[in-house]
């Protein structure tokens, strides 16, 4: 967790990039000078709080904005627009493109301070609330509503998704055994592991009870066949103790295609009937989905 929050200035003006910074030193602060290195600046940072100034050669303020509101990744970045226009139009169409505020030049610092630390509190407030909404409580990834939601623009935008579903094997006997607490520790710890192998443009989710599932884009089934058998001998390494014993943890896992698919429901539909494919040939496997027809 970081001390404290981060803000990106994107200003081209280095006057006004001094002043800034002189005033936000209790943050990180970090600078663009123009749109496309700010846009940048989000894959390398993780930002609380935009600064943006509107004129700006090449790309202004309000194509930035867009920009930023376009990807899911800073959507919800708030964004405080700073600049000198202060005409009726440009503060509209400041808010209409997703800003949270404006400031006009030359502007107050109290003022602007106190904006900041204001949408900084609302920011980290609603953060707390959407992971509430959208995390599982146990393992902290994605729940399974956020999982389809997620999944649904991830299929409309890439013609080359696969669906996994993962299954740990004999849970049941595991709580039965060493009780639901020590199955709390398992079901961590099989999240832990395959975390490792999650990269940035998949989507890791708990869909209930010791059933995970997840998506990958990729143009090569081999190479989807490759990580998935990854994550399965890794989750096989896993030794929990319990008291005088060691248990061991093993996951079944069946794959689908999204090409042969058009919804979300059905790709997942097919990695499951791959997965009883998986199960019920002695499980600790992977199965690939292939059509009976």
């Amino acid at each position: 967790m970081k001390d404290k929050p981060t803000i990106l200035i994107v200003d081209d003006t280095k006057e006004n990039i001094n002043i800034l910074l002189s005033l936000l030193k209790d943050y990180d602060v970090v600078v663009a000078l123009n749109g496309q290195k700010a846009l940048q600046m989000t894959t390398k940072n993780e930002i609380d709080l935009i600064l943006l100034d509107i004129v700006m050669p090449e790309m202004d303020g309000y194509e930035v904005c867009k920009a930023f509101k376009d990807s899911i990744k800073t959507q919800n970045i708030p964004i405080l627009f700073i600049t000198a226009n202060s005409d009726d139009v440009s503060i509209e169409k400041a808010f209409s493109m997703g800003g949270v505020d404006y400031v006009t030049k030359p502007f107050k610092p109290v003022e602007l301070l106190a904006r900041v630390k204001t949408h900084l509190q609302l920011s980290q407030t609603l953060k707390k609330l959407e992971d509430l909404a959208t995390k599982d409580y146990l393992t902290g990834i994605y729940n399974r509503r956020m999982f389809f939601q997620l999944g649904e623009t991830l299929l409309r935008t890439n013609e080359k998704v696969f669906g996994v579903m993962i299954d740990i094997d004999k849970f049941k006997n595991i709580n039965d055994t060493y009780g639901h607490c020590f199955g709390d520790t398992v079901l961590k710890s099989v999240v832990n592991t395959i975390q490792k192998f999650v990269t940035q443009d998949m989507v890791f989710a708990r869909l209930g009870g010791e059933e995970f599932a997840l998506l990958i884009q990729s143009d090569s089934e081999d190479a989807v066949l490759q990580k998935v058998e990854q994550i399965r001998q890794a989750v096989q390494a896993i030794e929990e103790s319990h008291e005088n014993s060691t248990v061991k943890i093993t996951i079944s896992n069946g794959i689908a295609n999204s090409k042969e698919y058009d919804t979300l429901n059905t790709l997942m539909a097919q990695a499951d009937e791959a997965l009883y494919d998986a199960k019920g040939s002695g499980r600790n496997k992977v199965c690939l989905f292939r059509s009976r027809t």
